[in-house]
């Protein structure tokens, strides 16, 4: 198990370095350029009289981007700095370490309500194939899949406001200020990416619900006189649970990527916010810092997804 977790942890560092690599380039090469947007603006007039070249030798843009890759990656390995934001001239890891906890509540309670659904309905409409209740789930996840969670949450911020005169809460309060009234306001965006992330969940839970309940072990269960609670739980779930985790692990950049367009949506000052804003700034170091820290994250999440298969299945073994 160390050994594998060594490995695994080790494999981690040629993937971060090509994926830092394509994100440091690639959004470089997006159409526009800051210092274009610098001299455009009125009010930077020291900025506009300073001229083209002086304002890239101010920011570093000038020096080759092979040599400001380097420094920016050395300036994380050895100091944990991401650099400064070229519009403020704040540190990058400030509103990383601010954002970053608020995105992170979003998508554990998306999750959270994800598996709520998908698990629970998915094990009853395998139990009961083909009842009214199954064409209900199967019928509710298709309709999931086929309505974007952006469409709903559009809708979610414009008609209720429209009918009813009320709107969900647009002046963000931190989880330490107010719990009560941050989950007020985290919850319904929650529901909504929760909702569109159940729906592949539970179509795979209920697939393999039904071929594990056909193996010869289960049917050995039932005829011993096993409650079906028991070997619903017990023997059925746990090894039908492996590819739907794996799922789990494939979705998360899903998740991340529906976390932006919810934070956008329902004005909520998270990771994905902070990339809209700086990717229209072209403020390069919050972009790369952004894209990295979520690259790790998701590379994480999969490194526990894989862990987990041990916990769900004692014959596994990591080699």
């Amino acid at each position: 198990m160390q050994a594998y977790l060594i490995r695994r942890l080790l494999a981690l560092v040629p993937t971060l370095f090509f994926a830092s690599v394509i994100v440091f380039v690639t959004v470089r090469l997006i159409p526009g350029d800051i210092i274009d947007l610098m001299l455009s603006q009125n009010d930077i007039g020291a900025s506009a009289k300073m001229g083209r070249e002086q304002l890239e030798k101010a920011l570093g843009l000038d020096q080759p981007m092979w040599l400001q890759y380097g420094r920016w990656v050395g300036s994380i390995l050895f100091h944990g700095d991401f650099g400064k934001s070229l519009w403020q001239n704040t540190p990058v890891r400030e509103y990383l370490f601010a954002r970053l906890p608020i995105t992170f509540e979003l998508g554990l309670m998306a999750l959270i309500v994800a598996l709520s659904i998908a698990i629970p309905i998915g094990v009853y409409s395998a139990m009961r194939q083909d009842s009214g209740g199954d064409y209900v789930a199967r019928s509710f996840s298709i309709l999931m899949l086929a309505v974007p969670s952006f469409w709903i949450g559009t809708m979610v911020m414009v008609f209720p406001s429209l009918w009813w005169g009320w709107s969900p809460p647009i002046q963000f309060t931190p989880f330490s200020v107010d719990p009560l009234k941050n989950l007020s306001q985290m919850i319904t965006p929650a529901i909504i990416l929760g909702f569109g992330l159940s729906a592949l969940t539970m179509r795979l839970t209920r697939t393999m619900m039904l071929e594990v309940l056909r193996q010869d072990y289960i049917r050995t269960a039932w005829a011993k006189g096993l409650s079906e609670k028991l070997v619903v739980v017990r023997h059925a779930l746990r090894n039908a649970l492996i590819p739907v985790v794996t799922l789990i692990g494939l979705q998360a950049p899903l998740l991340i990527g529906g976390a932006v367009i919810m934070e956008q949506i329902f004005v909520i000052p998270g990771m994905g916010l902070l990339l809209l804003d700086a990717v229209s700034q072209r403020d390069y170091p919050i972009i790369t810092g952004v894209f990295l820290i979520v690259g790790v994250a998701v590379m994480f999440i999969n490194l526990m997804v894989d862990l987990s298969y041990g916990l769900l299945d004692p014959k596994v073994r990591y080699r």
